[in-house]
C-alpha cells in the first residue's frame, strides 16, 4: 500500500510510534472546534489520527485564508518547536477528529533520541514552506483558473492515486475550501471547475476530484 509523503505517522517504525504514544495525550474535536487559535501559546505538537483539520489565518477584512489541510497521519503545530513563541495560525477541525497532543519539551526530547524523526519533521517544515511560497507566487502572477489548476495538480501529487493516465484525489474538498486556498469566491471556483468538467479534464463525486486527463490539465494551465 502506497503511503502519502505527508503521512508522518505511517512513516514511523513500530518502536518509534509506541514511543510517541507513550508521551502523547489523545484529544477529540468536533466539527468546527479549534485545536488552537492564533496568538495562543505554542505548547504542543499535534498528530492527526483521524479526521481533517484546516490551518488558516484571517485577513484584515476577516476573510478566511486556508494555508493547508491536515489529513490522517499528518503532523501540525510544529513550527513553534523550532522558533518558540505563540501561534500565528488557527487550527480548526473540519469534521470529527482525533488528535495526539505532545508537549513541546517532551517532543524535543523525543527528537534527541530519534534522529530519523527529526529529519522527517524538517522535511515537513520544508515542504510547507515551499507550498506557501508557491501559493504567494501564484496569487500575484496567475489568473483564477490557473490557480485552481495548479492547486489540483499539487494536491494530486500528495494525495492522488494514479490509475493509468487518470488520478483520483483521495481527499474531499468543497468549492468553498478550494476558494479559500486560492483567494477567490466560491462562485468563481464553481465556474472554473465546471469549465474543466465540460472540457473532459476532471469530474467530481462527493467532493472528491477525479482527474481524467492530467495532460490536458497541464496544457490548459500552461496556456492560461
Amino acid at each position: 500500500m502506497l503511503v502519502a509523503p505527508s503521512n508522518f505517522l505511517a512513516q514511523l517504525g513500530a518502536d518509534d510510534f509506541a514511543g510517541l504514544l507513550a508521551i502523547a495525550t489523545v484529544q477529540h474535536y468536533g466539527k468546527g472546534d479549534f485545536v488552537f487559535h492564533s496568538g495562543a501559546p505554542g505548547s504542543n505538537v499535534y498528530f492527526l489520527r483521524s479526521g481533517k483539520v484546516k490551518i488558516h489565518q484571517l485577513s484584515p477584512l476577516g476573510r478566511e485564508v486556508i494555508l493547508w489541510f491536515c489529513f490522517a497521519g499528518e503532523i501540525f503545530g510544529l513550527a513553534e518547536v523550532a522558533r518558540g513563541g505563540g501561534r500565528v495560525v488557527n487550527a480548526q477541525a473540519c469534521e470529527p477528529s482525533e488528535v495526539l497532543a505532545v508537549a513541546q519539551e517532551k517532543f524535543r526530547g523525543f527528537l534527541d533520541h530519534h534522529p530519523r524523526i527529526a529529519m522527517l519533521s524538517m522535511q515537513v517544515l520544508s515542504s510547507r514552506l515551499r507550498v506557501l511560497g508557491e501559493m504567494f507566487v501564484n496569487l500575484v502572477s496567475d489568473d483564477v483558473n490557473t490557480r485552481v489548476a495548479k492547486l489540483i495538480l499539487r494536491l494530486s501529487a500528495r494525495y492522488g492515486t494514479r490509475v493509468g493516465k487518470e488520478v483520483f484525489l483521495n481527499i474531499p474538498l468543497t468549492h468553498q475550501e478550494i476558494a479559500d486556498m486560492v483567494g477567490t469566491s466560491r462562485q468563481t471556483v464553481t465556474s472554473a471547475l465546471s469549465a474543466l468538467k465540460r472540457r473532459g479534464v476532471l469530474s467530481i463525486d462527493s467532493h472528491r476530484i477525479h482527474i481524467e486527463s492530467e495532460e490536458l490539465l497541464n496544457e490548459l494551465m500552461q496556456n492560461s
